[in-house]
């Protein structure tokens, strides 16, 4: 079971490969893909330049090799590390040089950047290992990097944005935000293009700037063109300090000048015509003039200012330097006669001759000398070096080859062979001498073709049978495969031509032309014609062949009118015969009200009808009851069935409830519906008393009537004032309106007035009374605290007095709340 499993799924994995297979080889076009990812990466790029191009009005002449760089970014396979010959994909970690701006992955690179370093400070071919940082270059343009330049994060383009996001609609390894660099040369402005591969275009900005001489007013110009000149003349002073330049304004110092004068020697013996560029020379002559000893003359060659002291005046030294004489300038100074003691050229021994004249003489002293490697020694003159005859076992740098000198001191030399190892491409070796590590890239380049060969693209070498050929503009060439005189237009490509998309054009039997795509190679899948022997037998994929199909039915839409004549449909050639719409079939029936329902028919033309709409025996009879609409209010059926014209009028009987609802009345429907407004409301009326009651609470004294009821209530009510002292009768309508109030009287305030009198005294009397009694308790408090001291202190007792208030409010309340009683 496991095994069949496992056959199962290889099985199922290998028909879905063949079958991409087959769609990739027999598809159509590309060209449909690829004019989508052309407009998809035009708008990228119109994105990208969009601020540039705003500073320079639409114009992006200068912006041709940055659009370069960005379509190599885009295009499949033309962005190549270098390294290790592999694409550039766009989730894939990169590095960029700013030197010359290739792109390498980030891994590719570190390891490059580390046995660059390790081969430069290898400790067998430099003492000072460690101790100096050692630059690492670009692999393409040998733009050199320090050791702490080493890449070790990926970034964007710009360098702000570290490991940014993989997004469909910003140029690969882009952070889609302004790329701010500053320009090269500096000028003070910012790169204005959203992040980006390459260098950075000119800078677009206006500046207001004069020409090289300063001479023309300032105008305005783009920065990157802000140099520029007047087409005068410089008229600026030359070096020479005699003539002005003559050139048209230009940029930098003046060139030397051109004109050619008589110009005096430095010591002024001879005259000479010469440039003016260079006026100062020197003649031929020695000066001779008389020194001031005397005795000799100057030996030196044409010079300007004084001659000088002799030089043989003063104190002069033997040849060996350890005896001062004082002599006259005339005489030589004599030799010491003691030991010269000069070192020799050895560095070791000294000069045993006597002090004498001239150089010394070689050492001759016989030594005991060490040859180079230090295994062999051997007596011989100081002079002559010993190189013994053993050769140098050790490896070299490139840790393959022996050094194989004689007699060498360790420090072996690089190796001098050939590396000869096959370079990443597999088309070519190695010419660098040996060495350790992997090989520089191949400097190669081979030229990838379109199938017309007009179309060439450059890659690295090695990256010829992996990457895809170039997008060829040329139109296709080969002679059509169908029954067309021509080709429909496609560009250039490998493998078949597309299926023709043309129409086919081709006459039908009912003489219209064939409208469908040209079908004379069209691809017929063929299944179910081999079956296999067991599940050792791996099923062959699907067969596609090639074959010319008959045309398809004529689908011209021709108007054909239904069986009912309700519309004209357009209907394919093919099967244009009159048909039923499915609706209903709506003429007008004999009762004038219907229509028949039957669905879309034939009906028979009756040669008395002039009319196309009329009914016919086909159509249905109509069996309903009248539907026509009553009168406004009858709520009774038509007796008769349908038919047409106006019904009779209705004779019944109605029951309804008068405009009180208490009572019953019977009336006839016709009275009722033919009643105007004010008859009805007399029909409807049983002449009874009002039942409803008023806002007010009274009931309504009107006949039984519709709506509501009048609010003009006259009957009389109690009104009293605001102490409940006063009343009086008035109509309640009145008091509805707010129009009648009753005041309190003089009397009444007076009474008012007593009783707040009274509340204000009895509240005044209870604030005494709480303050009696607190200072009762205060008091006790205080007696508890002093103790039994009664014999040492002396008591102020303190008799308080009633009020007048106090001693007669008994005898003056009881009348007044008597009084007060009786008037209530």
């Amino acid at each position: 079971l496991s095994s069949l499993k496992k056959f199962d799924e290889i099985k199922k994995a290998n028909q879905a490969a063949a079958k991409k297979l087959v769609e990739d080889q027999l598809s159509s076009s590309s060209e449909d893909d690829d004019e989508d990812a052309e407009v998809k990466q035009g708008k990228i790029l119109d994105k990208t330049f969009t601020i540039y191009t705003s500073q320079t009005d639409g114009d992006a002449s200068e912006l041709e090799r940055t659009r370069q760089y960005m379509n190599e970014a885009f295009q499949s396979g033309a962005m190549t590390c270098l390294i290790c010959i592999a694409s550039v994909k766009r989730n894939q970690a990169v590095w960029s040089c700013c030197g010359c701006f290739c792109i390498f992955h980030l891994v590719c690179i570190q390891k490059w950047a580390k046995d660059s370093l390790f081969l430069v400070s290898s400790p067998l071919t430099d003492d000072d290992f460690g101790k100096k940082d050692y630059p690492w270059p670009c692999p393409k343009c040998r733009f050199e990097y320090k050791r702490s330049e080493t890449p070790s994060r990926y970034y964007c383009y710009c360098g702000k944005v570290e490991n940014p996001t993989v997004d469909p609609w910003l140029v690969p390894h882009s952070c889609g935000q302004i790329c701010e660099r500053e320009f090269k040369p500096s000028c003070g402005h910012k790169c204005l293009l959203l992040c980006h591969p390459g260098p950075c275009p000119p800078c677009p900005k206006m500046v207001t700037t004069t020409c090289h001489c300063k001479k023309a007013k300032p105008v305005p110009r783009r920065c990157s063109a802000k140099a520029w000149s007047c087409h005068l003349p410089c008229g600026r002073t030359l070096l020479c300090g005699q003539h002005t330049c003559e050139n048209s304004c230009h940029a930098g110092d003046c060139q030397p000048c051109p004109r050619v004068s008589k110009q005096p020697c430095i010591c002024g013996r001879q005259t000479a015509e010469r440039l003016c560029a260079s006026p100062q020379w020197q003649c031929d002559q020695v000066c001779g003039k008389r020194l001031p000893c005397g005795n000799h003359t100057c030996e030196q060659v044409c010079h300007a200012g004084p001659c000088g002291d002799c030089p043989r005046s003063g104190k002069r030294s033997c040849p060996c330097g350890k005896t001062k004489f004082t002599l006259p300038c005339t005489e030589d100074v004599p030799t010491c006669g003691d030991s010269c003691d000069k070192v020799l050229e050895c560095g070791i021994h000294k000069c045993s001759q006597r002090c004498h004249r001239g150089p010394c003489e070689i050492c001759r002293q016989e030594v005991e000398k060490q040859c180079r490697c230090g295994k062999h020694t051997k007596r011989m003159p100081c002079h002559k070096p010993y190189l013994c005859e053993t050769k140098c076992t050790k490896t070299r740098d490139c840790q393959k080859h022996q050094c194989r000198r004689k007699c060498c001191s360790g420090n072996c030399p690089p190796c001098d062979q050939v590396c000869g190892r096959t370079l990443g491409c597999r088309n070519h070796k190695c010419p660098s001498g040996c060495h350790r590590g992997s090989c520089n890239p191949c400097p190669e380049t081979v030229d990838v073709k379109c199938n017309c060969g007009k179309t060439v693209m450059k890659v690295p070498c090695g990256r010829e049978r992996t990457i895809r050929p170039p997008k060829c503009k040329q139109l296709c060439s080969r002679p059509p495969a169908c029954h067309h005189s021509t080709q429909e237009k496609h560009y250039c490509h490998f493998g078949q031509c597309p299926p023709c998309r043309q129409p086919c054009q081709k006459t039908l039997a009912c003489g219209h032309l064939c409208p469908v795509s040209c079908h004379d190679r069209a691809l017929v899948k063929q299944t179910g014609l081999h079956q296999s022997a067991g599940p050792w037998e791996q099923p062959a994929g699907p067969a596609f062949i090639q074959t010319a199909l008959p045309c398809p039915p004529c689908e011209v839409p021709i108007p054909v009118e239904c069986l009912g004549q309700h519309e004209v449909s357009p209907l394919p050639c093919h099967s244009a015969n009159p048909y039923s719409c499915k609706r209903f079939c709506g003429r007008l029936l004999d009762c004038q009200n219907h229509t028949c329902m039957k669905e879309c028919h034939h009906v028979t033309k009756l040669s008395s009808s002039a009319d196309g709409k009329k009914v016919g025996p086909e159509c249905s009879q109509c069996e309903e009851e009248c539907t026509k609409p009553r009168p406004p209010g009858c709520p009774h059926r038509c007796v008769l069935p349908c038919h047409p014209g106006d019904c009779p009028s209705c004779l019944q009987m109605l029951k309804i409830k008068c405009h009180c609802k208490l009572s019953v009345l019977y009336v006839e429907c016709l009275k009722l519906t033919c009643a105007d407004l004010k008859e009805k409301e007399l029909l409807v009326s049983c002449k009874n008393q009002c039942p409803k009651e008023l806002p007010c609470g009274h009931r309504c004294k009107e006949i039984c009537h519709s709506g509501s009821c009048p609010l003009n209530c006259n009957q009389k009510v109690k009104l009293r004032c605001l102490c409940k002292r006063l009343k009086k009768e008035i109509q309640c309508s009145k008091i509805q309106e707010g129009q009648v109030s009753l005041e309190c009287d003089a009397l009444c305030k007076e009474m008012k007035r007593k009783a707040s009198e009274i509340k204000e005294a009895e509240a005044k009397a209870a604030i005494e009374e709480e303050k009696r009694r607190q200072q009762a308790e205060l008091e006790a408090f205080e007696n508890r605290l002093k103790g039994r001291r009664k014999n040492k202190r002396r008591k102020d007792e303190v008799e308080v007095e009633q009020s007048s208030w106090q001693k007669y409010k008994n005898l003056i309340m009881l009348p007044v709340f008597g009084v007060a009683v009786v008037m209530v």
